[in-house]
C-alpha cells in the first residue's frame, strides 16, 4: 500500500478568488492532486473561483463543493457542475453535504436529518450527468422529466461530506468516497473509513473508494513558528466545532475519539478562545498532532503517514499567510522525497 496520502490545497469563499488562482497554479507547480473548494454559507459562492481556476492551470484536479441541496437544487447542481466539467475538459468532482444546520435553518430549511435529502440529491445528479431524462420522486427533492439540454461527463465523480454513521454508509453505497471536514482526529478518519468500506462491500461496489479529509497545514523548518502557526488555525475553528459538538454526537465524536483530550479541557480552551487568548498560549501539542499537519517537513512527513495508515487516500490542506505559496512547495518536496524512499 502507498505509505502516503495524495495531497491537495483547500480553497474556500473566505478567499477572493484571485486569490484562489495564484495558489492554484502554484499547487499545480509543485505537483499537487488537486484543489478542493469549501464553500461555507454566506461567504463568497466559489463557482467563480473554480473557474477561474478550472481555465488558469493544465492538469489538477478541481474538486468543488460541499454544495447542499437546500440552497442549490440537485439539478442545478448538475448543470453548474457539467458545465465546469466541460470547461476544465474532465478534472471536475463535486461532493454533496447537507450544510450546517443553523445556516440552513437561517433559509428555511431543516437539516436534521440529512439522509433523504442526500440520497435525492445523489439519485438526480447521477441521473443527469448520464444524459437521459429522469423523472424522480424522493422524499426531500424531485426532478419530473428532468433532461439537461447538453451531454456532460457520464462518469462525473461524486462524493458526500459527512461524519454521521448513516452518512458514512450512504457514501459507500452510492458516492465515489467520503469528504471528512476539520477538526476531526486521524482516529475517527479511520473509524469513518472502515465504516464506508464495508458499507461498500456489503452493497457489491469492489472498487475501493477514496477518503478526503481536511487539515489546516504549517510546515516550516523552525519547529515552534509551524506548530504555532497550527495552533492559531485550529483556534479559529475549535469553538464553532466544540459547540456543534454540543448539538451533534458525531462533531464531538470527531473531536475527542483517541486524542486523549477530555471534553472539559475542550470546553476551558473554547471559552478562553472565545475571550480573546492567543491560541499559541491555550493550545498544547495534543491539538497540534490531532487536528494539523504541522512542524518542519519532516514532522509533516511523519503525520501524513499516520493519516494514510488511517485510511486517508487524500489530504486537502488549507494553508494560511503571505508564505502559504512557499510552504506548498516546501511541503511538496519533502513529500515527494519521502515517496521515493518508502
Amino acid at each position: 500500500m502507498n505509505e502516503l496520502p495524495n495531497i491537495s490545497l483547500r480553497l474556500h469563499g473566505a478567499m477572493p478568488a484571485a486569490d484562489c488562482v495564484v495558489l492554484a497554479r502554484v499547487a499545480e507547480e509543485a505537483g499537487f492532486t488537486g484543489i478542493w473548494f469549501a464553500e461555507n454559507a454566506f461567504a463568497r459562492g466559489i463557482l467563480p473561483a473554480a473557474a477561474a481556476c478550472a481555465a488558469a492551470t493544465g492538469h489538477i484536479q478541481v474538486n468543488v463543493g460541499v454544495f447542499n441541496p437546500f440552497s442549490r437544487h440537485p439539478t442545478m447542481m448538475a448543470m453548474e457542475i457539467g458545465a465546469l466539467d466541460e470547461l476544465s475538459k474532465g478534472r471536475v468532482t463535486l461532493t454533496i453535504g447537507s450544510g450546517i444546520i443553523a445556516a440552513v435553518g437561517k433559509i428555511g430549511f431543516a437539516a436534521d436529518k440529512p439522509l433523504p435529502a442526500l440520497r435525492d440529491s445523489l439519485a438526480i445528479v447521477r441521473g443527469l450527468l448520464r444524459g437521459g431524462e429522469i423523472d424522480y420522486v424522493g422524499s426531500a427533492f424531485c426532478a419530473r422529466k428532468v433532461k439537461l439540454d447538453f451531454s456532460p461527463r457520464p462518469s462525473i465523480p461524486i462524493f458526500v461530506a459527512g461524519r454521521g454513521d448513516l452518512t458514512v454508509k450512504l457514501a459507500g453505497e452510492a458516492a465515489d468516497g467520503l469528504v471528512i471536514s476539520n477538526m476531526c482526529s486521524p482516529e475517527f478518519a479511520g473509524r469513518a473509513a472502515a465504516l464506508m468500506h464495508a458499507s461498500r462491500r456489503a452493497a457489491g461496489r469492489l472498487d475501493g473508494g477514496q477518503v478526503i479529509q481536511y487539515m489546516p497545514c504549517a510546515v516550516s523548518e523552525d519547529r515552534t513558528e509551524a506548530v504555532n502557526a497550527a495552533k492559531r488555525a485550529i483556534g479559529e475553528m475549535l469553538p464553532g466545532f466544540w459547540n456543534l459538538g454540543q448539538k451533534l454526537g458525531s462533531a464531538k465524536q470527531g473531536l475527542i475519539a483517541s486524542t486523549d483530550i477530555a471534553e472539559a479541557e475542550f470546553a476551558s480552551a473554547a471559552a478562553r478562545l472565545q475571550a480573546g487568548e492567543d491560541a499559541a498560549d491555550v493550545l498544547d501539542q495534543r491539538y497540534v498532532a490531532a487536528f494539523s499537519l504541522a512542524g518542519t517537513p519532516e514532522d509533516c512527513l511523519a503525520a501524513a503517514r499516520r493519516h494514510r495508515a488511517a485510511g486517508v487516500t487524500e489530504l486537502a490542506l488549507t494553508f494560511g499567510g503571505p508564505a502559504a505559496g512557499e510552504d506548498i512547495s516546501r511541503l511538496r518536496n519533502v513529500l515527494a522525497a519521502g515517496q521515493r524512499t518508502a
